[in-house]
């Protein structure tokens, strides 16, 4: 049974292929009748625009990277973060569009050429639904439900309508993720339907949808690309982009990734490892001999040699700088690497062959070098005492909110629920009808809160302050 089963998932894979005409699409969603604005700017440099000048976007400015926000040193947050992986995405698709229009000529004069366009918009976007204090917040929506205060919810029937949280719709609670959140924040009604909202094009959409599956096969990773309420809207980008439906469990949905993603997920993997050792070198986490050793992994004796002596003619003195020259060559090294491993394995990537992230197939010793910095990120970085503290803090403000939330939404006709519902914006659906989308604004609500904000929600919650009036 087994051996069929490969069988016919190998056969069902050499009969589908991604192409390149129809993945690249300019049309909108929820805009699909509406004429194309002519201006200078292609569809998709009109994302970038529309990204960086939304408020969920400049609220990225007050969320928690991986270190705490500053004091009198500067280290990265969501924002600089997000603004740095587009960088980084835009010399990928650049370069990838270019080597790949030499085998494919004819794609010349078509969307293909705005790979670099499409790839920073969505690196732009990819952060935004992530919510206050980094992954502590991420696990402590989740836990809420699945291990805490909000574990009844999965058995409750309203005693009124009769309405009950399906399976798919509590895994969604369970395993919230903010990559699956982002695409929602992009296609919700009240961010993306509205004139004058995201309303993005279709390709920029499935470039951020790093795990194209719904909830239910998220697993040990609880990874997963699309929330229930978000389904439709999937489904409607993978049927416009030929992006095919994979065989899986029955009920679940799952897709082949779109190739774009892997460029994307390739520009944040390099940004963050790279720039996380550099912020500990800043904080003092690392020495300055560990972080150059660990830059200087990624190179070959050779290019050693020529590094050093780069700085040596430069005359670069400060050992900030040298770690920022290291860090800039390491970047370059790795993103030529993973455009390399782009386009060698496009066929892959076209059927949905290709397993595994590109910094994975990388050279040996680039990819040796990054492993190490893994190791070290995770030993030392991660776990010091300032991310952790930051991590508790976060989970404790966190879970207090949510709580405090599902509860009124759960109970609105009790005073203090109204209290609490009555500061709600109104673009949140805060008062549906039915169970799940109430639970659904909760999150949309609480995770596009900046870090600062939730917690001055909280100490006024909880009496702990007053606002200043």
């Amino acid at each position: 049974m087994e051996h069929a089963r490969i069988i016919s998932f190998f056969s069902y894979f050499c009969t589908i292929m991604m192409q390149w005409t129809q993945l690249l699409s300019s049309q909108r969603l929820g805009l699909e009748s509406h004429k194309q604005r002519q201006d200078d700017r292609t569809e998709f440099q009109r994302d970038y625009d529309r990204l960086i000048f939304s408020a969920p976007f400049r609220r990225l400015q007050n969320k928690t990277q991986v270190f705490p926000l500053p004091g009198s040193i500067f280290v990265h947050n969501r924002l600089t973060h997000s603004l740095e992986v587009s960088s980084v995405g835009r010399s990928l698709g650049n370069d990838c569009a270019r080597l790949l229009l030499e085998r494919h000529p004819e794609l010349q004069g078509t969307h293909f050429t705005e790979l670099g366009s499409i790839v920073s918009a969505a690196c732009l976007a990819h952060d935004l639904g992530n919510p206050p204090f980094g992954h502590s917040g991420e696990h402590a929506i989740a836990t809420y439900f699945s291990e805490g205060g909000g574990h009844w919810l999965q058995t409750y029937v309203d005693p009124e309508t009769g309405d009950r949280l399906t399976p798919t719709q509590w895994n969604d609670l369970t395993h919230f993720d903010g990559n699956a959140n982002a695409f929602r924040l992009l296609t919700h009604h009240f961010e993306g339907r509205r004139p004058g909202g995201f309303v993005m094009t279709y390709s920029t959409l499935a470039s951020i949808v790093k795990y194209p599956f719904s909830s239910d096969l998220a697993g040990e990773h609880q990874k997963f690309g699309f929330f229930a309420a978000e389904r439709d809207d999937y489904q409607k980008i993978a049927a416009e982009l030929g992006i095919p439906r994979v065989p899986s469990q029955p009920g679940t949905y799952r897709y082949m990734r779109f190739p774009l993603a892997f460029l994307v997920e390739a520009a944040d993997d390099i940004c963050y490892e790279i720039m996380d050792i550099e912020d500990a070198h800043k904080l003092k986490i690392l020495s300055t001999a560990d972080t150059k050793e660990l830059l200087m992994g990624y190179f070959t004796a050779e290019r050693r040699d020529e590094i050093e002596q780069n700085l040596s003619t430069l005359d670069v003195h400060d050992v900030n700088e040298q770690v920022v020259y290291l860090r800039s060559c390491a970047i370059n090294a790795l993103e030529n690497e993973c455009v390399r491993v782009f386009v060698d394995h496009e066929q892959e990537i076209l059927d949905g062959r290709f397993e595994g992230s590109l910094i994975k197939q990388i050279s040996e010793t680039p990819r040796r070098a990054y492993e190490e910095c893994v190791r070290v990120s995770y030993g030392q970085i991660y776990h010091s005492k300032d991310v952790v503290d930051i991590e508790l803090a976060g989970f404790r403000v966190m879970t207090s909110l949510i709580h405090e939330m599902v509860e009124a939404v759960m109970h609105p006709e009790r005073v203090y629920s109204q209290m609490l519902l009555n500061r709600v914006s109104r673009q949140y659906e805060i008062r549906a009808e039915r169970l799940y989308d109430r639970l659904m604004a909760v999150l949309d609500y609480i995770s596009g809160m900046t870090d600062v904000y939730a917690l001055d929600f909280y100490r006024n919650m909880n009496g702990m302050s007053f606002p200043i009036i």
